[in-house]
């Protein structure tokens, strides 16, 4: 009998714990029906609304346009880098050559005297002649023109120094430097009369420009001239 009651009180015991594991594992499912369901005041039982999301997801349309116009900025950028480095480069290897090609303009520059004296020296000659009429320093003359005309070789050989002819040329004031005018009706725009002293160019830089007297048109200076009488008569 004691053995019988034993076995029921154990049975009893064992079928509580089963109960109260039941009933603690339906309290989550009772509670989420609870979230997930709201009383209405007629008593239905109605599914609550979920709360809106807080953080959209971003429009992916809008951030490929934003990327796309990112990219355009930057590829702008960089090719306007890119031209001005160009410019540069081609700037400085400019400036190199024309550094390399002048660099003896200062030197030619001061031998341009000398020239002039050899100049003077030839078209001036020495008259003291001999009894036959003969200079009696030809031989001095045509050593100094051929030096003259060796260092001429040179300088324009090795150098790039050409002397240009103005006699006779329109007048052009980028070359030509006008120490006097003079009108004459045989000309019709300005024009080199005469070259007072030679001018020189190192490449196609103006190393020196020639000294000239310009002929002016004659009625040019008439019309100047009328314009003037008009104007007094007119004061």
């Amino acid at each position: 009998m004691a053995k019988n009651k034993v076995d029921e009180e154990t049975q009893e015991s064992v079928e509580k714990e089963t109960v109260l594991d039941s009933e603690k594992k339906s309290v989550p499912e009772t509670e989420a029906v609870f979230e997930t369901e709201v009383v209405s005041e007629n008593g239905d039982v109605v599914e609550a609304e979920k709360p809106e999301e807080c953080d959209k997801e971003p429009d992916l349309t809008e951030q490929i346009s934003c990327l796309n116009e990112k990219c355009k900025e930057l590829e702008g950028a960089y090719l306007r880098k890119a031209a001005d480095f160009e410019n540069y480069r081609k700037r400085m290897i400019k400036e190199k050559q024309e550094a390399v090609t002048y660099a003896n303009s200062k030197l030619l520059g001061d031998l341009l005297v000398i020239l002039d004296n050899f100049d003077r020296a030839v078209s001036t000659g020495i008259k003291d002649t001999d009894e036959k009429g003969d200079s009696k320093f030809a031989a001095f003359e045509d050593g100094v023109k051929m030096i003259k005309t060796q260092l001429e070789a040179m300088l324009q050989n090795d150098y790039g120094l050409v002397y240009y002819p103005a006699k006779g040329e329109v007048f052009d004031p980028n070359i030509h430097e006008a120490v006097a005018m003079n009108p004459s009706p045989d000309v019709k725009v300005a024009t080199v009369g005469e070259e007072l002293q030679k001018g020189y160019k190192l490449k196609d830089k103006v190393l020196r420009s020639s000294k000239v007297m310009v002929l002016m048109p004659a009625e040019a200076k008439k019309t100047d001239t009328e314009e003037e009488k008009n104007t007094e008569k007119e004061c």
